[in-house]
């Protein structure tokens, strides 16, 4: 079987299959007794390739829009007033402009309506804001611009009714054939019984049915609304906004139209708007068009479309269109509705399900030929071939009943769905401990990972950063003693104006009126710094005038800003990762305050307290000037060398608690952890050996280096790195890469910024940080970890593992259920022209295997000893020698008791008389049933002999235990006329139960047996 699934169902991926792939799978696909159902989660072809038509359509209305802005350049000074009258309940409300106007000037890019409306100034005007202090708000405000320019939210579909899942759920074929046939037996039963004895039969098949439908619309219905709640978590986003004079945090979906957002690299824009102020910013509107080339943005071209992503730079924007009003807003609507690719156990456990099924359906067939013929036999020996009475009639339907419901058992439609039950529930869990899974199959492929690929800071450390070292002058201070001591004032003055003018942060008051420091942890630090020797954050800020701005690139390691100085000199101020701005110095700040030439014994200096500031685990920047020539301008780039070092900060940035014992358990599970960084080399190696990860035998290596390896060096270097320093993301992509192609690695990789995008993308997991990501970075992962700690990543690999194992615990279980059911009716019919279960009893046997088997094992959750088994990695197989044999055990148990019970049961209870085969039948059913019972108890561990730990703890398992056995009592006690059964004594009852018990010594005895 385990060829038949590689080779026909194998390749699907965790992420990036092709359509064509998703296709083939589905066409395999032959029995399915629900579709509706059975696919439900997969992914819709259809829907998705409407949404690349719309991708298709909008990056053809953007050239043209484009074409035409150009030519409205020739056109602009000419504009007329045109014939747009703002419509009175727009201007009763205080406006000037309304929605449709405000869209189609950005949809169509229309430079000419734009000048009309006066510019961005002339716009901003009109939506009643201003483009510095932003929305003046109030409630009444608030609800007053969003009637008239509508909402920040996409439309969505709505959310279904539980009786919209018992309506899915009647459409199982084989349901609705048994409906069929209990409708006919109800017709004939009364017709020749006559009311109520006569409807029994069908009575009881229609109970059955609606018991199941009911009973699986339930599960299906609490799985969707898990599933709703994790889709409105994986949508909440905040933008940094002005309003009230005031910069704060808001969701997006609180944004208005007016309001003025703060955007930087690896933002996602949040609604269509028009650029108001920044410098070099390129957008990626890959997402809206499917073009791949960035588009620079501009006064000149000052577009801004929602749901495209900021690819470098930063800037204010002016809203002008949200919600539905915008073509992201359109396109999200067709998005939603296409689904997550299925999961790969997803689709191998339907090529199970198919495989078991074909079996089952020719079972099911010779069942009812054998049935027949035995009908047929008795009739011709009773010469009455050519007399049918309606007793006859009767007895085929009840034939044809068993032979559907032989396929309603043997078709495992449960076993696909078992995966999404698993990990709809992993998923809500793994939500408590501060995960968030975007992708179904990322949950999954987690419990497969074989390593890690960890970023150093705020995930393998605080993330609360502060300046404690600092060598300014080439004096090395502690910062938190006397911290002007030793600068001298001119020397003082540039170090202000670098650390105020070239940052990414900014100090602002909040309402409350206290100073507040927004801006990365890196930046606050500095910033935090800056402020203790002294400096004025504003004051700085309006000394002089801003030309250019490089924000920082993880590849070129540095940011740049040049400013034009009242005194008439341009300056450029340079910041980043030590030894590369040092490395373009040639200059630098004497302890008297001068610029002298760098000597050898200077840079010495510095190189030695870089190297003895990281190896104290310090993260170190080095700060550096340039004056340029006077008639500089924004165009003219900022240079690469020639600069004067200022100084170096020390920042000490503490490792996370618990993460040496995460590190240690990883191991311990046969995952390996690497720290892939863009930091000092000692810094890491630092921090790398206090955390655990670099040990003896490990490698590392610095990017530059990792680069310059031919791939025969790489093929003997890769599996010893243990870290990587000064890393671009180039280098991290290409080590994942490396891991997965060449070694057959299962690899997960954490990232948070634009860059570490390519990473997330090509590894098998793709782990963002919830606080220190960019939206760029959330958007190419498969995980976000919502508190950037390491140990989040350890907790996400074990519910992986615990979703893996629960789904083989309730395979091997079905599986069993399967076989034995099988088996015994159809040697029952062989041998005896009957079968021991009727429809009715194995109805109730397919809903304690199929939805309630699935909710018992399959939430099971996880323990730490799945921490200590070895990963499953990218080749194992899914249904293992260990689970074969227990299912083949356990049905050999099984069968034999039954056949025991059908060739001697009589005897051995003594039954005589009229009721005795309905007695014996009954027994039967109840021995079936309690074995599945002990055998769910079985299931919950494939090789460990105590099956019994911790299962008083586990809530779901016990009452779906509890629950079955009780209605197993109802079944048999009371409800003997519609289930075929009849009343059992006490002696009767005991070993009924006593069978069923017996099956657990038999599996403490089958887990003897090596495999």
């Amino acid at each position: 079987m385990e060829n038949y699934l590689n080779q026909n169902f194998h390749a699907v991926k965790s992420k990036h299959s092709s359509e064509e792939v998703l296709q083939k799978w589905r066409g395999l696909c032959h029995i399915v007794k629900n579709p509706k159902r059975r696919f439900r989660h997969t992914a819709n072809l259809s829907k998705r390739s409407e949404a690349a038509a719309m991708r298709r359509t909008n990056q053809e209305k953007l050239r043209i829009a484009v074409l035409v802005s150009k030519a409205a350049f020739q056109f602009i000074q000419g504009a007329q007033t045109g014939d747009y009258k703002v419509p009175e309940d727009v201007k009763a409300a205080g406006f000037n402009i309304c929605a449709d106007e405000a869209g189609s000037l950005v949809e169509g890019h229309d430079l000419k309506k734009l000048k009309f409306h006066g510019g961005v100034e002339g716009l901003a005007e009109k939506l009643k804001t201003s483009t510095t202090n932003g929305l003046a708000v109030d409630n009444e405000g608030i609800a007053r611009r969003q009637e008239v320019f509508g909402v920040n939210k996409f439309a969505e579909s709505p959310q279904r009714s539980f009786w919209v899942f018992v309506w899915e759920a009647l459409h199982d074929m084989t349901l609705m054939i048994l409906a069929m046939c209990a409708f006919v037996s109800l017709i004939v039963g009364i017709a020749t019984e006559g009311w109520p004895k006569g409807a029994h039969d069908g009575l009881g098949i229609v109970a059955s049915i609606l018991l199941v439908v009911f009973v699986t619309a339930t599960s299906d219905y609490r799985q969707s609304l898990q599933f709703r709640d994790l889709d409105k978590e994986k949508k909440k986003i905040s933008i940094q906004v002005t309003r009230s004079g005031y910069r704060q945090k808001l969701s997006i979906y609180d944004l208005l139209a007016g309001d003025i957002v703060h955007l930087s690299i690896g933002d996602q824009v949040p609604a269509d708007g028009l650029f108001l102020s920044g410098f070099s910013v390129s957008i990626d509107e890959s997402s809206l068009t499917g073009e791949s080339e960035p588009v620079m943005v501009s006064t000149e071209n000052p577009w801004l479309m929602s749901g495209t992503k900021v690819q470098d730079g930063s800037c204010k924007m002016l809203v002008t269109t949200v919600g539905m009003r915008t073509q992201w807003g359109k396109l999200m609507a067709t998005l939603s509705e296409g689904g997550d690719d299925e999961t790969p156990l997803q689709v191998k456990l339907n090529g199970v399900a198919t495989v078991i099924g074909k079996i089952g359906l020719f079972f099911a067939i010779v069942t009812f030929a054998v049935l027949v013929q035995k009908l047929l036999s008795r009739k011709i020996i009773q010469r009455t071939q050519w007399n049918w009475a309606a007793d006859d009639a009767l007895e085929l339907l009840e034939y044809f009943a068993i032979a559907v419901t032989i396929v309603v058992v043997a078709v495992p439609e449960g076993l696909p769905l078992a995966v999404t039950l698993s990990l709809a529930f992993a998923m809500k869990k793994m939500m408590d401990d501060k995960a968030l899974v975007r992708h179904l199959a990322a949950c999954e492929t987690m419990g497969s990972a074989t390593s890690i690929c960890s970023d150093k800071t705020g995930t393998l450390t605080t993330n609360h950063m502060t300046v404690v070292k600092s060598c300014m002058c080439l004096n090395v201070k502690d910062v938190n003693k006397e911290v002007k001591h030793g600068i001298p004032d001119k020397a003082l003055k540039i170090l202000l104006q670098s650390i105020f003018n070239n940052t990414g942060g900014e100090v602002v008051n909040n309402k409350q009126g206290k100073r507040e420091i927004l801006g990365t942890p890196t930046e606050a630090a500095i910033l935090e710094y800056g402020l203790s020797l002294g400096g004025d954050f504003t004051a700085e800020r309006q000394v002089g005038s801003v030309l250019r701005v490089e924000p920082f690139n993880s590849s070129k390691k540095r940011m740049g800003v040049v400013l034009k100085l009242p005194e008439g000199i341009v300056r450029a101020h340079c910041k980043g990762a030590s030894e590369i701005i040092l490395a373009a110095c040639d200059k630098v700040v004497s302890p008297n305050g001068d610029v002298i030439p760098l000597n050898e014994g200077s840079l010495n200096h510095l190189k030695g307290t870089i190297d003895a500031f990281a190896g104290e685990a310090l993260r170190t920047l080095c700060l550096a000037f340039i004056d340029l020539d006077k008639n500089a301008t924004s165009e003219t780039p900022i240079p690469s060398n020639g600069y004067t070092c200022i100084g170096i900060v020390g920042i000490k940035d503490p490792v996370r608690p618990g993460v040496k014992e995460s590190v240690a358990l990883c191991r311990s599970a046969g995952i390996t952890v690497r720290m892939v960084t863009g930091d000092n080399i000692n810094t890491a190696k630092a921090i790398a050996k206090e955390c655990g990860i670099l040990r003896e035998g490990g490698v590392a290596i610095e990017g530059p280096d990792f680069r310059e390896k031919s791939l025969e060096e790489l093929n003997d270097l890769v599996p010893k790195i243990q870290v990587m320093a000064r890393s671009s993301p180039l280098d991290k992509h290409t080590l994942v890469k490396h891991l997965r192609t060449t070694f057959g690695e299962v690899v997960a990789v954490t990232g948070d910024g634009t860059n570490d995008a390519p990473a997330l993308h090509e590894a098998d997991i793709g782990l963002a940080m919830g606080i220190a990501g960019t939206e760029v970075a959330k958007e190419s992962a498969d995980v976000i970890i919502l508190d950037d700690n390491f140990s989040t990543i350890v907790t996400v690999a074990k519910w992986g593992r615990s979703v893996y194992v629960n789904i083989q615990k309730f395979v091997q279980f079905q599986l069993t259920v399967n076989i034995v059911a099988l088996m015994v009716n159809f040697t029952s019919a062989c041998m005896t022209g009957s079968t021991p279960l009727t429809a009715v009893q194995l109805l109730w046997v397919n809903m304690i295997m199929d939805t309630l088997g699935a909710l018992a094992l399959a939430t099971e959750p996880p323990n730490d000893e799945l921490m200590k088994r070895v990963p499953v990695g990218r080749s194992g197989n899914f249904i293992s020698n260990v689970m074969w044999r227990n299912i083949f055990g356990q049905s050999t148990y099984q069968f034999v008791i039954i056949w025991l019970l059908q060739s001697r049961g009589k005897a051995f209870y003594g039954l005589y008389g009229p009721n005795s085969d309905l007695t014996l039948n009954t027994l039967i059913f109840n021995s079936f049933v309690f074995c599945q019972l002990f055998n769910e108890v079985n299931s919950r561990e494939m090789e460990k002999v105590n099956v019994l730990n911790g299962i008083f703890r586990n809530h779901v398992f016990m009452s779906v235990l509890g629950a079955t056995a009780v209605f197993q009592v109802i079944i048999i006690e009371f409800l003997g006329t519609f289930a075929n059964t009849t009343p059992l004594t006490m002696k009767q009852w005991y070993y009924s139960v006593l069978t069923g018990f017996l099956s657990m010594p038999i599996a403490v005895v089958l887990k003897m047996i090596p495999i």
